[in-house]
């Protein structure tokens, strides 16, 4: 007799949810007719996708979107944008059709939990710097925590007042923020098809690989998705740039010329953005949102804690 046959159902899901990776559960299904019935209901699953279409605009910066989202979006300092005559690094940012994930997770009829895995960053940036976001949906954007730098090192080379080098960098700054909403806002886009579907879901995270950017979805924010996707015709904006479309947003900006880790790092141009959307703006709340988003990541918790105690600058940003 196969002991494991004598296993009851509810016993082989919950192994089968440890399991989680759809491509494995797949490859499960066909091994037996009870398999194939139980895979299905699965609750937990990591699906990696290898493969993401991208649209890259290093050809022509001028006319990438977030050069023509600068020149018409951002209200504040509009007079120091003049001031930049070199272009920005341009956004690359997730162009996948919804319909892909939809179909790979058809088969699945029980989902509550779901991870996404991407094979990559969806913003270009120049050598040495980094920028990693966490975004929260439902029908749209929530929040958004930005962490960014321009290098690290060990020997700080910052020689510029606070005040100058914040004017001087803020167009590189404010282009960080504009790609992590793109990158956000794509991915919101890619799992719509998904979060229609699937009903029962209480959870979604989609990060990259390298873990550039993540975007969260909880119960509450889900259930808002589908009550206003229900009911309302698609935004001609969305069917255009296959990302969902952004709110009038505010930016709350702190930044370091040079900010020192207690592991002597320094990372130069260190900037801290936490984005909530401007109705009913409220700042409250922004010290812990930012903290919680960056948890159990040594440098980058580091670094949202300094960067916290700094000046706070507010931007505004009209919906794209």
């Amino acid at each position: 007799m196969d002991v494991f046959d004598g296993l009851p159902d509810a016993i082989v899901v919950d192994i089968l949810n440890k399991v989680g990776d759809v491509k494995t559960l797949h490859r499960c299904s066909i091994l037996s007719k009870r398999f194939n019935s139980l895979v299905p209901q699965s609750e937990s699953l990591f699906l990696r996708l290898d493969q993401v279409a991208t649209t890259d605009t290093t050809e022509s910066p001028p006319d990438s979107p977030v050069s023509k989202i600068l020149q018409s979006l951002v209200k504040p300092f509009q007079g120091f944008l003049s001031l930049f005559s070199k272009p920005a690094k341009p956004t690359r940012f997730t162009n996948l059709s919804p319909n892909i994930p939809s179909k790979i997770l058809s088969r699945f009829d029980r989902i509550k939990n779901l991870e996404i895995e991407l094979p990559g960053g969806d913003v270009s940036l120049e050598k040495g710097a980094a920028v990693k976001w966490k975004a929260e949906f439902g029908k749209t954007l929530k929040t958004c925590v930005v962490v960014a730098f321009r290098s690290a090192s060990t020997v700080s080379s910052s020689s510029s007042s606070t005040d100058a080098e914040f004017v001087t960098g803020l167009k590189t700054r404010v282009v960080w923020t504009i790609s992590a909403l793109m990158a956000a806002s794509a991915r919101h886009f890619l799992m719509s098809g998904v979060v229609k579907e699937h009903e029962e879901m209480e959870s979604l995270v989609m990060h990259d690989v390298g873990g550039a950017g993540t975007v969260v979805m909880r119960a509450e924010g889900l259930r808002e998705f589908r009550k206003a996707r229900g009911g309302e015709e698609a935004d001609e904006r969305v069917v255009k740039n296959r990302r969902s479309v952004v709110p009038n947003v505010r930016m709350s900006m702190r930044h370091a010329p040079s900010l020192k880790l207690k592991s002597g790092i320094y990372l130069e141009s260190a900037t801290l953005v936490i984005v909530r959307p401007s109705e009913e703006y409220s700042d409250v709340g922004d010290g812990e949102l930012a903290t919680e988003a960056f948890a159990g990541n040594c440098m980058y918790g580091e670094a949202v804690v300094e960067l916290l105690k700094r000046k706070r600058n507010t931007l505004e940003i009209n919906s794209f």
